[in-house]
């Protein structure tokens, strides 16, 4: 396509958007809680309609700025996705297939399918699903249809890991030592990680995500990595190649936005640090970097663009480094799509990524310099999952959101979502609940932004890791910015337990909970606001009683005056004061004069009662001293013996199943395989012993707490 140049009046826009302030050029957007600017030259024609190969939080956001340029939108859905929001929000609709994946968001001919049938000119691929698939982008163009991504040859040349680590040796980018060619058995696997030297990284060759990558630190981590590792790549990408590399241990990971367009220009767009991770996947992010200086930064830069460049670059891409303690970055691999964790680039530059993919995909060129590129402010994302962050910092969690409140109202707050209330969260798909991202003029006022937005955020229905979130960005070691891809194993060596309590933390649960049960009593006791039977000519004012949190036993006394109540307990006194308006799922309480959010997840007429502290969810049972000295005479609940069961983890479905009725298993053998959103996760047997019966087979689906092998 012919060069298209920018029109004067363009020109004039784009020189007041620069000159503005950084809050006006937010404001450019129809949403204030957007935090990019999308100005759109009403003279530069782009698309008349484009399809979104994509679904959940990434399809709605391009969506977005679609809506923003005029431009009408197509979706595709699986059936079970008929109702989604991504569905309604689009212009047109096209189901291409039953759940799996593999038969409708990754189904090319029902996708190409629906392009010719609804006219769309472009397609937006999101990230993920066909997003770097090469042949996707070829059917595409053969059709006459952009593909808003970079071209084949590119797709091609940075979808391959092993090709592309040998080009970016060549455009003299720094690469991780390791052996630069396809892995093909397992045996030649251990030679070539017993000459590298462990530990190593094994890690297939197409794709990313964290899917199909093992770390392994012996002999018989790289024999069962080598195996995972194939059949996930194979699963998710449908390629099984590996590569295996030098694993440098405690990096940091952080990647650099590029942009280029078709006419030779590339910017890089600063870093995002994505040091905090499990199992090789994100979790939190933050841009720019509290570890880099502006030299280490403009290098990392300008290496990233010679890559880019390399390959003829054209669209928003993402170069991905490790970096070392001594500020050494070595090549990790290019995403030639848009990252999932673009918004916070957005929030410090103010570009809106996506409509600079449109435009550059249209064959316009780009309309800065990398002089004019900022970073103002910080920006920090949370990846919101519905996953058990007490499992593996997080297996998959399935339901309905029975209840669902995006904090969206609280300002310098970005939620990027797909969902709402009534939405339900499947096996099938990613669990990805929403991108929660918050801004501020420091990181200091980012953080406060982002600890106060996941107080603010309301999920009911599923098992979230809001928890770990909090934890994590409250952390002394992430706030002081000391941090490594091992943060999470070494924070939390036995396992992320929640938030521990300290001694006013507990009074201050304590106080809560007391605090809330009378003033449920009291609503209880009205109509109308007014007494439903006055027994009495002088209100109650006082009460004792006692609260149970965990095995300890608190006495405490309330005493009321309005809407605040003096509570003694542990020997001080708290005042608690709010507005106790029970039938909203936020508990805005002052305590002793600091503010904190409650959620009041469950109550009971018996006293219990369960409430989200400091993101962390706690059981609470408040009873008047007498319901206390009965309950001492209550029999305890007997704990399941889980030695000689195994129960799933998770909901997925079976992969493999490894024993049979009268096998013997050894401690740690591996019993089954189930896999959870494209991951595949081993079972293992607890204890020594003979296998009783065995409930799962190949091929079953199985819920969380299912059965799975008994042992005698």
């Amino acid at each position: 396509m012919a060069a298209l140049s920018s029109t004067p009046s363009l020109g004039r826009l784009l020189a007041a958007v620069k000159n503005a302030s950084l809050h006006s050029r937010w404001q450019a957007v129809s949403s204030s809680s957007a935090r990019y600017s999308t100005v759109q030259d009403p003279q530069e024609k782009t698309f008349d309609k484009i399809l979104i190969a994509n679904r959940g939080e990434i399809a709605c956001r391009v969506m977005k700025t679609c809506r923003m340029m005029g431009i009408q939108t197509v979706a595709v859905h699986s059936d079970v996705d008929a109702s989604a929001v991504h569905v309604k929000m689009a212009d047109e609709a096209v189901c291409v297939g039953p759940a799996p994946t593999s038969k409708s968001y990754l189904n090319m001919d029902a996708i190409m399918e629906a392009v010719r049938s609804t006219g769309a000119q472009a397609v937006h691929p999101g990230y993920g699903f066909l997003s770097e698939n090469k042949e996707f982008a070829r059917r595409l163009a053969a059709d006459g249809v952009a593909f808003i991504g970079p071209d084949t040859h590119a797709i091609q040349a940075m979808g391959d890991k092993i090709e592309s680590k040998l080009i970016a040796k060549a455009a003299k980018v720094n690469t991780i030592p390791g052996f630069d060619g396809v892995v093909e058995t397992v045996e030649e696997a251990v030679k070539i990680a017993q000459d590298i030297g462990y530990p190593v990284m094994i890690k297939a060759s197409a794709g990313g995500g964290g899917k199909g990558m093992r770390i392994a630190w012996n002999e018989e981590e790289t024999r069962e990595g080598f195996r995972f590792s194939t059949q996930e790549a194979a699963s998710s990408f449908g390629d099984s190649r590996l590569l295996i590399e030098k694993f440098i241990d405690n990096p940091r990971h952080i990647e650099i936005q590029v942009l280029a367009d078709k006419h030779g220009n590339a910017l890089w767009l600063n870093e995002r640090e994505c040091s905090i991770q499990r199992r090789n996947q994100k979790v939190v992010e933050e841009a720019p970097s509290t570890f880099l200086d502006a030299a280490t930064r403009r290098a990392m830069g300008e290496q990233a663009v010679q890559l880019a460049q390399a390959v003829q670059y054209s669209s928003a891409g993402t170069v991905e480094f490790l970096v070392d303690s001594s500020k050494n970055f070595y090549f990790l691999e290019m995403n030639t799509r848009l990252q999932v964790e673009h918004p916070i680039t957005e929030c410090i530059t103010g570009l809106d990524l996506v409509q600079q993919m449109i435009r550059v995909a249209k064959g316009y060129p780009l309309l800065h310099k990398q002089e004019d590129i900022p970073i103002n402010g910080w920006a920090i994302e949370s990846r919101v999952y519905a996953e058990d962050p007490y499992k593996s910092f997080g297996l998959p969690s399935i339901g309905r959101l029975s209840q669902y409140q995006e904090p969206v109202n609280l300002s310098n707050v970005r939620v990027d979502s797909g969902i709402h209330e009534g939405s339900d969260i499947s096996i099938y798909y990613d669990p990805m609940i929403s991108k929660l991202v918050t801004y501020g003029s420091s990181r200091a006022e980012a953080l406060a932004k982002m600890e106060d937005a996941l107080d603010n955020y309301v999920i009911r229905g599923v098992t979230h890791n809001i928890p770990l979130l909090r934890e994590i960005i409250t952390h002394p070691r992430f706030v002081s910015g000391d941090i490594t891809t091992n943060f999470l194993p070494e924070v939390y060596p036995d396992g992320f337990k929640g938030h521990q309590l300290t001694a006013g933390g507990q009074k201050e649960l304590v106080a809560s909970a007391a605090a809330l049960h009378i003033a449920a009593q009291l609503r209880s006791q009205t109509f109308l606001g007014n007494q439903r039977v006055s027994n009495s000519s002088q209100e109650r004012r006082r009460w004792d009683l006692c609260v149970e949190l965990g095995k300890e036993r608190h006495p405490v006394v309330v005493l009321r005056s309005g809407h605040t109540y003096t509570v003694e307990v542990g020997g001080d006194r708290l005042e608690v004061s709010g507005e106790w308006d029970l039938a909203s799922p936020l508990l805005p309480l002052k305590i002793n004069n600091t503010h904190r959010i409650l959620q009041c997840l469950s109550r009971t007429a018996t006293g219990e009662v369960c409430l989200q502290y400091l993101g962390t969810s706690f059981k609470v049972r408040v009873m008047s001293l007498l319901a206390a000295e009965l309950s001492s005479f209550m029999p305890e609940k007997v704990p399941e013996d889980t030695s000689s069961i195994l129960r799933s983890p998770m909901p997925g479905a079976v992969v493999a199943v490894s024993v049979k009725p009268g096998d013997t298993v050894a401690e740690g053998q591996e019993i089954c395989v189930i896999e959870a959103m494209k991951m595949q996760n081993s079972m293992t047997a607890a204890k020594t012993g003979k296998v009783k019966s065995v409930h799962c087979k190949a091929g079953e689906t199985v819920g969380e707490g299912d059965l799975l092998v008994e042992l005698e």
